[in-house]
């Protein structure tokens, strides 16, 4: 074999590693890529079925019920459009309180209750993720909650 045939395979062999190991690298990250959605558009079916996701929104008071193991609890998380019950297996957050801001990451059930692996509850009484915070303001334009959504502090906003 020729020196110059000897090269071109070798980078032939190099690309062929990097294409197999950026294959690699982008495959798990897809595997572990969770995107957030809300109520409403978990409603209108823009949520992917049988991968886990995040929705986030207020826990609806007075939805609450916790299960007799004392680990189950159910909840209703709403955008003030629409609502999705959720069901968690676990232990809540302290901050967790019904009418407070709250995501949760899982997967929606066959039966449209959202399967819960992960709760997260806000930190402080005026903090909601941005993207929530985002979801609740569309969710309330023209329904005269936009004054309320104005008190949220939201990272990166300047307030």
């Amino acid at each position: 074999m020729k020196p110059r045939h000897k090269r071109m395979a070798m980078i032939a062999g190099g690309v062929a590693a990097l294409a197999v190991a950026a294959g690699l690298v982008l495959s798990a990250f897809q595997k572990n890529l969770v995107f957030f959605f809300t109520p409403t558009q978990v409603a209108a079916n823009e949520a992917p079925q049988g991968r886990t996701f995040r929705i986030g929104g207020l826990v609806e008071p007075g939805s609450l019920k916790r299960r007799a193991d004392g680990l189950t609890v159910q909840f209703i998380v709403t955008d003030t459009a629409k609502s999705i019950p959720v069901e968690y297996k676990g232990i809540l957050p302290d901050l967790f309180r019904e009418g407070k801001g709250v995501v949760t990451q899982g997967r929606l059930g066959p039966n449209g209750v959202f399967q819960a692996s992960e709760v997260l509850a806000k930190h402080d009484e005026n903090y909601m993720p941005p993207e929530a915070a985002e979801a609740l303001k569309q969710a309330n334009k023209g329904t005269g909650l936009e004054a309320a959504q104005k008190t949220l502090i939201v990272p990166g906003s300047g307030r």
